[in-house]
């Protein structure tokens, strides 16, 4: 029954694990969009430095400059399940029967690195060289959160693996003090059978004796 109850636990901790990889998986989704954003500001940044490009070239750079900060703030507030994925907040998530758990790092897109770059403008040459260096900055702390979140995928992962294995060796722990040995209990099965049928033959014979007997007398 302990071996019963430990493996549900475990099933228990199991799909924890699997929703923690799962909150992982979004975010790493999210932040490959980033990414994308991220490397074509970064473009912007350098085409906007052309001292051949007018005002209005630059003006067109930073409407697109702005549009693409603007979806890496908007993605800053996304969710999952109700759950925060980039508030920056880490997560205890529970990893076996006996309640340990890991700490899943968070990833903080609202921090300044991200959200200052809305504030960058690419109307001048000088502006498009500051707003290249953080964007550069951006790009270089996106690489570590992805890092982090890669890092969380990769051992919740063994943490998933070690819990299916556990239960396998419960399970066959199990097995082996509740299960019938199908091939010895049948053996045991014919065995007994014979006899029984031996001692019914026996028994009608014992029966028969007394009434052979009789007609002889009679």
């Amino acid at each position: 029954m302990n071996l019963v109850a430990e493996m549900g636990d475990n099933n228990a901790a199991q799909s924890n694990v699997g929703d923690a990889i799962s909150f992982n998986q979004t975010q790493d989704g999210y932040l490959q969009q980033v990414n994308n954003a991220l490397d074509r500001m970064s473009e912007l940044s350098v085409q906007a430095q052309d001292v051949t490009k007018s005002s209005s070239d630059r003006t067109l750079y930073q409407n697109e400059f702005n549009t693409l900060a603007q979806y890496v703030n908007n993605v800053a507030t996304q969710n999952f399940n109700g759950v925060s994925l980039f508030d920056g907040a880490n997560l205890s998530v529970s990893v076996d029967s006996t309640g340990s758990t890991f700490t899943n790092k968070g990833v903080d897109l609202t921090a300044g690195v991200y959200s200052g770059l809305a504030s960058d403008s690419l109307t001048t040459t000088s502006g498009a060289l500051t707003a290249l260096g953080d964007v550069t900055n951006a790009i270089s702390q996106l690489a570590s959160d992805r890092a982090n979140v890669g890092s969380n995928i990769e051992t919740l992962t063994d943490y998933s693996n070690e819990l299916s294995t556990l239960n396998n060796n419960l399970s066959a722990a199990n097995s082996q003090i509740m299960d019938v040995d199908v091939a010895q209990e049948s053996t045991n099965y014919a065995r007994e059978n014979i006899l029984v049928q031996t001692g019914t033959a026996m028994l009608a014979q014992a029966n028969a004796l007394p009434q052979i007997a009789l007609k002889l007398l009679s």
